[in-house]
């Protein structure tokens, strides 16, 4: 039965600043800027409660950095080497995405964990590596159906933390990401109670390591976001923002994603 979490204090949330970030995935050509364009008009007047990050893929990362020069979009990229040079072919170096105008790299992503056997090392080397570019590192986290079912979400979840979070992390260089394995481009989502308690584990795992300072890690959700769902999973307490697949591609949908983040009082979510 998913246990309850207490609510964080108020001035650890105050200081953080939702954030809704897209992952396009192996998904976009240059026809698909014409919905950052449509994204950017969409925001260009409103009082954002949320920062607004997309991460296209490689081939489209310096043509959407150009393009969204100036605006409240940053741009990132979804993976990077963790050497910056070699015989490495077909991938993408940290210092390369800073190049091409990326700010940020989604690491550890449970697409590479699963279809590349990345391991938590692996993660560690690429978040460290994105560091030394000057690259902010989403380090994705989760478990599977599987591991959930057994009662060990828990302890998967605090060993991916602490193995993936390199010891140089901030809350200005890091961003966790939480993203049951279970819950990706299934059309499933976890219960607010589960998402709340997870979250707590993590905030908890971090608090462990860096002190006080793991009061201003922003901390995501990723797992089927939609405009239908984002304002439920955006406002349980610990949720600093949503990691967005197939939603992000469609202009319309990202915005009511990211008009989603709004700020609401917290409230502690019991379980059933």
């Amino acid at each position: 039965m998913p246990r309850s979490a207490p609510t964080p204090a108020p001035n650890s949330v105050a200081r953080r600043r939702k954030l809704a970030a897209g992952n396009w995935k192996m998904n976009g050509t240059a026809a698909s800027l014409a919905e950052v364009k449509k994204l950017k008009s969409l925001i260009r007047k409103d009082r954002l409660a949320a920062d607004i990050l997309i991460c296209p893929p490689a081939t489209l990362i310096e043509r959407l950095a150009r393009m969204a020069k100036g605006s409240k979009v940053a741009v990132g990229g979804q993976d990077c080497h963790a050497k910056e040079q070699g015989a490495f072919t077909g991938d993408v170096s940290a210092p390369m995405l800073a190049d091409a105008g990326a700010s940020t790299v989604i690491v550890g992503h449970s697409e590479r964990r699963t279809l590349h056997a990345e391991r938590d090392a692996d993660v560690h080397a690429k978040a460290e590596a994105a560091h030394r570019a000057g690259l902010v590192a989403i380090i994705c986290v989760g478990e599977t159906l599987d591991e959930r079912s057994a009662g060990k979400a828990d302890d998967i979840v605090k060993g991916q933390v602490s193995r993936s979070v390199p010891d140089a992390a901030t809350p200005k260089n890091t961003i966790i990401a939480y993203e049951p394995v279970w819950a990706i481009g299934t059309g499933k989502t976890a219960t607010a109670a589960d998402i709340e308690a997870m979250h707590h584990t993590i905030r908890e795992t971090l608090r462990a390591r860096f002190g006080a300072a793991a009061d201003a890690f922003r901390i995501l959700y990723g797992g089927s976001v939609k405009a239908s769902n984002a304002a439920e999973i955006l406002h349980v307490p610990g949720v600093d923002g949503a990691l967005v697949g197939g939603a992000s591609l469609s202009a319309a949908e990202f915005y009511e994603i990211i008009k989603a983040a709004t700020p609401k009082r917290p409230r502690s979510i019991k379980a059933a």
